[in-house]
C-alpha cells in the first residue's frame, strides 16, 4: 500500500470513529427503560367525540384505556407550564397569538378545536393521570435560556408516577443531563429535509443524531417513516438504545415498523395492549 492510499484510509477511519463517537448515547448509568408499549399521541383524542388533543379529556381517556401518554409542554406569558403542541394558537383555537403571548387566565377563554375543553396546566394533567400509566413529556423549547425545563422539572419532581422527557432541541436534553441526570431523557428526530421542508444546515445534526455525544440520550424517538436512517440503526443495533416510533396512525403502519422499534406513539386507532 502506497503512502497516498494509507493516508486516505487513515482519514476515512478517523472520520468513521468521529461519527460513531458523535452518535453515542448514554452507555454508563443509562436510565431505566420505560414500562408499557403503546403511548397515545397527545392523549387518546377523538375530535368526532368532542375529545381534542392535549386536553384533560384526552388524557383521561388514555388512562382509562390503559395506554401510556405522550404530551407537549411549554410556557405561558406568566410562566405557567401548560400542555399544548403548537407554539401558536391558530390551529387549535383560531387565535392569532402565540401561547407565550397569553397568560394562563387568557388561555382559559379559548375553546380547543371548538369543544368545551381548554389548554390545561401540566399539574392538572398529572392529577388526572395520577401514576396510572407512564408519561412521555415532550419539552417544546422555543427560546435559548427558556425556563421551561426548570419549571417542568420542578412540577415533575413531586409526581409519583413513571415518566420520561424528550425534545427535538438539544439544549433541553443538555439541561436535563446537567440538572436532572437520573431522569430518563430522549432525543426526538426526523428526516427534516424530506418531511418538514427545512434545509438549514442546523437541522442536519438532529436528523443524524450527531449531538448525542453532548446530550447523551437514554432513548431515541424517530419518525417511523424513516426507520432505515443509518444513525438510528446504529444507535439501536450497536449501542442497544431503546427506540420510540412516532406517530403511528394505523395497524398497517404499526406492522411495518414493529420490528425496528421498541415503543410506539400512536393516534387514530387502538393498538392491542396485550400484544
Amino acid at each position: 500500500m502506497n503512502r497516498k492510499n494509507f493516508s486516505v484510509l487513515t482519514h476515512a477511519a478517523a472520520l468513521g470513529l468521529a461519527y460513531l463517537f458523535s452518535i453515542t448515547p448514554r452507555l454508563i448509568g443509562r436510565a431505566k427503560r420505560m414500562p408499557g408499549l403503546y403511548f397515545a399521541h397527545r392523549g387518546l383524542h377523538n375530535i368526532e367525540n368532542g375529545i381534542p388533543e392535549n386536553t384533560l379529556a384526552a388524557f383521561q381517556a388514555a388512562a382509562d384505556h390503559g395506554y401510556g401518554i405522550e404530551m407537549d409542554v411549554q410556557l405561558t406569558k406568566d410562566g405557567q407550564v401548560v400542555v399544548a403542541h403548537d407554539f401558536d394558537l391558530k390551529r387549535i383555537c383560531g387565535i392569532e397569538k402565540d401561547v407565550d403571548e397569553c397568560t394562563y387566565e387568557e388561555l382559559c377563554r379559548f375553546p380547543v378545536l371548538g369543544t368545551d375543553q381548554r389548554i390545561p396546566l401540566l399539574k392538572d394533567v398529572l392529577k388526572i393521570v395520577d401514576g396510572k400509566v407512564p408519561l412521555i413529556v415532550e419539552i417544546k423549547y422555543k427560546k435559548i435560556g427558556s425556563a421551561v425545563c426548570r419549571k417542568t422539572a420542578q412540577i415533575l419532581d413531586t409526581y409519583p408516577g413513571t415518566y420520561c422527557i424528550e425534545s427535538f432541541h438539544p439544549l433541553a436534553l443538555l439541561w436535563y443531563r446537567k440538572f436532572r441526570p437520573d431522569i430518563c431523557r430522549g432525543q426526538l428526530a426526523m428526516n427534516f429535509h424530506r418531511d418538514d421542508g427545512k434545509f438549514h444546515p442546523v437541522y442536519y445534526f438532529p436528523r443524524h443524531l450527531l449531538l448525542n455525544f453532548l446530550t447523551k440520550p437514554d432513548f431515541i424517538a424517530y419518525d417511523h417513516h424513516a426507520k432505515a436512517a443509518i444513525s438510528l440503526t446504529l444507535c439501536r443495533v450497536l449501542f442497544g438504545i431503546p427506540c420510540f416510533a412516532w406517530t403511528v396512525k394505523s395497524v398497517r403502519e404499526l406492522y411495518a415498523c414493529e420490528r425496528t422499534f421498541d415503543y410506539f406513539i400512536f393516534e387514530g386507532f387502538l393498538p392491542e395492549r396485550d400484544k
